[in-house]
């Protein structure tokens, strides 16, 4: 006998079959099965290495394709495009179609990038190299100045000074040979910020103090055209003498990869080197400016199809993966496999089999068989929309053994619940209900459509999160606490003040004045002294309660499942002593909690139980609570006031008498 409930509660009865499927309708075959998702297919070339296998050229093949796509998926990233999230598979493109796409537009971007790349370089060194004009100009031009006020001022003293030496002097100086007046070099350049201390140091170590280094900083951060990376920088001129400080002058810039650039002390050609680096800038400004705009439009493009390419290449692969695990026979020229699928499926297999051979035009349609076996099936439940996240959070913690029964029905309640009981408040709630209420009624539109790993997480348990808002809703009623802050809403507290002048008291001069609250908690404890003692208590021990019912659930389930595949020693020794054990201890301390709700005893259940174990023979009047339950029950009706209550005692409402 069959029923909903116990299709739920039990995985589905499955069967072993098989399955001759001709050569030309195979990949259709494979394609119509895993979009039906009711066929586990066994490997049955297990024998044989992934290269050894019918189709490991195609899988190879699908491999480079999804290298391709990574690829192009990093460019789209790097350029801030992301894949479209509204994708539609088309039919129409075929693998083949696909792979030379792809192979174009892999040699494209690479033509681009690497076009690019040298542009941008290019830019950069020309970006450098007006800056070391600038900048060494500056030194030129200065020193220069320097040196002209230096030469009038001496001919100045020169002319005016009568000597006798002055004339010996003047002759001395127009004597000296200029060919044997030592003329210096120089080289220019640039060098990270960081590195010019330690550059300058080397320098005078490695020339023994016979160079002049100047240095100046240059404002902005530059790009180093080898690296790409945004540096600070100091524009620097090297003076030498010799050939041989010029070659360890250029080995040291070379070592702290300073960018050296050529230079004038020619002023006139130094203005006219500065003019054409502006030029070719501009110029390359413009082409970069091109290209880039040519490469975003060309990965726009692409971002609109990526995730249609993307899955077309995983589908194929995966095809091609289920097609390696079946048999080849080489004299009928067909395929044969072995798998799983449930017997209320049976009717769609042979249905999805006859379509993908009318589909593929073959003559010979596949054959389905069902084959007979000792094997343990694996485990398959029929799940929704609703129960599959439910589902998905048991699975997690592991999946049930064929025809065990599922835990993950009676999750659906007690899972939520349980978090509602901790978070219970119908302010939060109220609020969760309305943002998965959204996810629900549009999840048609958003489910087509590519979220953030966050809110793909959420969306996917939009119905868990329902569940846990309901419940949370109807414990925070219970509680009485929207955001924390206690309302009224079924009538007025049971409680009052004495007179007027405890018009604002929270702690004493409160008497009964009417009725039960209602429902829930009474607004008068949020805010009194013994409000945390209470609510932690009622949460605390009604958590134990729950959480013990739960562990004696699974229990009871687990003698099911003994009773059902007739495993009498599971009972004996499995069930029986866990379910002794469990309920001699906890079971205890849930009847004591009951017992001390209904009795109003101030017995402290910690030491109860710890002295249980402790002093188990000693006379303890903390036991003496169970004998409560034999007392009359007109304790309960008279619940004292809250000025009754001894300081730092918890006082007693008639929720308690509901409880």
């Amino acid at each position: 006998m069959s029923s909903p409930t116990m299709d739920l509660l039990r995985s589905e009865p499955m069967q072993l079959a098989q399955l001759i499927i001709p050569m030309e309708s195979a990949h259709r075959t494979i394609s119509y099965l895993g979009d039906l998702g009711l066929f586990q297919f066994k490997d049955l070339n297990t024998e044989k290495s992934p290269f050894q296998r019918t189709y490991a050229a195609q899988i190879k093949r699908c491999g480079e394709m999804a290298r391709k796509l990574r690829f192009l998926k990093d460019q789209m990233t790097k350029a801030g495009f992301s894949p479209s999230s509204r994708c539609s598979f088309d039919t129409r493109v075929t693998l083949d179609e696909l792979e030379v796409k792809l192979g174009e537009l892999e040699e494209e971007l690479i033509e681009v990038n690497a076009n690019s790349d040298k542009l941008q370089r290019s830019h950069n060194e020309l970006l450098e190299y007006k800056l070391v004009l600038q900048k060494a100009g500056e030194f030129f031009h200065s020193a220069q100045s320097i040196a002209a006020a230096q030469n009038h001022e001496f001919e100045a003293n020169v002319m005016g000074e009568v000597s006798i030496d002055s004339p010996l002097l003047l002759e001395q100086e127009m004597s000296v040979d200029p060919s044997k007046q030592v003329k210096l070099g120089f080289v220019s350049g640039l060098v990270a910020r960081e590195k010019s201390m330690a550059f300058e140091r080397i320098l005078f170590r490695a020339t023994r103090g016979n160079v002049f280094l100047k240095q100046v900083a240059v404002e902005d951060p530059v790009i180093d055209p080898l690296s790409g990376d945004k540096i600070e920088k100091n524009v620097f001129v090297i003076f030498y003498s010799g050939e041989r400080a010029r070659m360890k002058v250029t080995k040291i810039c070379d070592a702290f990869g300073a960018n050296r650039y050529p230079f004038t002390d020619d002023i006139a050609k130094q203005y006219q080197t500065i003019s054409e680096v502006s030029g070719k800038l501009s110029e390359l400004k413009t082409t970069i400016d091109v290209g880039q705009l040519q490469r975003s439009n060309l990965l726009r493009t692409i971002s609109f199809e990526f995730e249609q390419w993307n899955l077309l290449v995983k589908k194929e692969k995966s095809i091609y993966h289920i097609l390696n695990m079946l048999s080849f026979d080489v004299t009928k020229k067909c395929l044969v496999g072995e798998g799983w699928c449930p017997i209320s499926a049976t009717d769609q297999i042979k249905n999805t089999l006859q379509q993908a051979s009318l589909d593929s035009n073959s003559l010979v349609g596949a054959i389905f068989q069902v084959l007979q076996t000792e094997e343990s099936p694996p485990t398959h439940f029929r799940t929704n929309k609703f129960t599959s996240a439910f589902q998905e959070i048991v699975d997690a913690y592991g999946v049930a053994k064929y025809q065990e029964a599922n835990p993950g029905v009676f999750t659906i309640v007690t899972f939520p619940f349980l978090f509602a009981v901790m978070f219970g408040d119908w302010g939060h709630g109220l609020c969760l209900f309305l943002a998965t209420l959204y996810f629900i009624l549009r999840e048609k539109k958003l489910s087509h459509q590519k979220l953030g790993d966050i809110m793909e997480m959420a969306f996917g348990g939009r119905y868990v999160i329902m569940m846990m808002a309901l419940f949370s809703i109807y414990t925070g009623l219970i509680y009485n606490e929207f955001f924390s802050v206690p309302f009224e809403l079924f009538g007025r507290s049971a409680y009052d003040c004495r007179d007027s002048s405890c018009r604002d008291a929270s702690t004493v001069g409160l008497i009964k004045v009417r009725g039960t609250y209602p429902f829930g908690v009474d607004p008068k404890w949020h805010g009194t002294r013994s409000e945390l003692p209470f609510l932690n208590s009622l949460k605390m021990k009604m958590s134990i309660l729950l959480g013990i019912a739960q562990m004696n659930l699974g229990i009871v389930l687990s003698y099911f499942n003994a009773k059902f595949f007739g495993n009498d020693i599971n009972i004996w020794y499995q069930f029986v002593p866990q379910i002794i054990f469990l309920n001699s201890l906890f079971g205890y301390l849930s009847l004591l909690i009951i017992v001390k709700w209904c009795s109003g005893s101030q017995a402290d259940l910690y030491h109860v139980m710890i002295y249980m174990f402790l002093s188990p023979t000693a006379d303890l009047d903390s036991f003496a609570i169970v004998c409560a339950c034999c007392c009359s029950m007109d304790v309960i009706s008279k619940a004292p006031s809250f000025e009754e209550a001894a300081p730092g005692k918890t006082p007693r409402t008639s929720l308690q008498t509901s409880l």
